[in-house]
């Protein structure tokens, strides 16, 4: 194709207007890869897997719009903090049905600084190593119980380093496993019911007020900064509320 060509199938290239009455400029196969830094067959295979949906047919042709972008940049955005693909699979899986490319691109905006330590893939017999001594079965059912340590379907493990020394030496003072199974449905109910409170402040307060003002790019800096004051105040809360308990239970005790 000549330039002259390429520039008017460029400037004919369809449109897709969205619910709120929107137009976006639909892009081709060529097009998306440089977008999102991928190759054909990378997006090829993210769309065999369901990751992203099909293209939009035009006539013979295929296209693709902000949703497919958005997923793809999230696909991109998981495997750079080591997720595996059926991992990527199962986040992906979660989102809402009716999730927007703007909901899709607010979580991948909170995924990056929020996950400060990534896990790594390791061996059983690397895992022993970092651990620095041969785990057992029971050992492994309570560092998984703490989210530390988990099983993939390849054989090997995903390993949060950071908190491992941290789980054997829990291990070490026999802190008993059911108790580690039952505060992690805790800290999991409840962490997934502020995530997603906290999410929607994004999405209904923040995300507006920045897309309106023409300062979208600044969500992530926004984010960042936000993390460490948010961990201090769940911090903050927690001791709160066990000094309340405490003081609760101690008040009926004496009655």
């Amino acid at each position: 194709m000549t330039p002259s060509a390429t520039r008017k199938a460029e400037a004919e290239s369809p449109t897709e207007t969205h619910a709120d009455g929107s137009e976006h400029t639909l892009l081709t196969l060529d097009k998306l890869t440089e977008r999102v830094g991928m190759s054909v067959r990378n997006i090829r295979f993210y769309t065999s897997r369901g990751l992203v949906p099909p293209p939009i047919r035009r006539g013979r042709s295929g296209y693709y719009g902000p949703d497919h972008v958005a997923r793809l940049e999230l696909v991109r955005e998981l495997q750079s903090h080591g997720f595996t693909l059926s991992a990527i699979e199962r986040y992906v899986a979660g989102l809402p049905v009716d999730a927007t490319p703007e909901d899709i691109a607010l979580r991948r905006t909170m995924l990056a600084p929020w996950n400060s330590d990534n896990p790594v893939e390791l061996s059983r017999s690397e895992l022993d190593k970092r651990a620095g001594r041969k785990l057992d079965r029971d050992d492994l059912r309570m560092l998984k119980a703490m989210g530390i340590v988990f099983p993939t379907r390849n054989g090997k493990y995903q390993a949060s380093l950071t908190h491992l020394q941290i789980g054997l030496g829990l291990i070490d003072l026999g802190y008993p496993v059911e108790a580690a199974v039952a505060a992690g449905e805790v800290f999991a109910a409840h962490g997934r019911q502020v995530a997603e409170e906290l999410r929607q402040i994004f999405r209904e307060q923040v995300w507006p007020a920045y897309k309106e003002s023409g300062h979208a790019d600044r969500l992530q800096e926004v984010v960042e900064k936000l993390k460490p004051l948010s961990i201090v105040a769940m911090v903050s809360a927690y001791e709160s509320a066990m000094d309340e308990a405490k003081r609760e239970g101690i008040a009926r005790r004496a009655r």
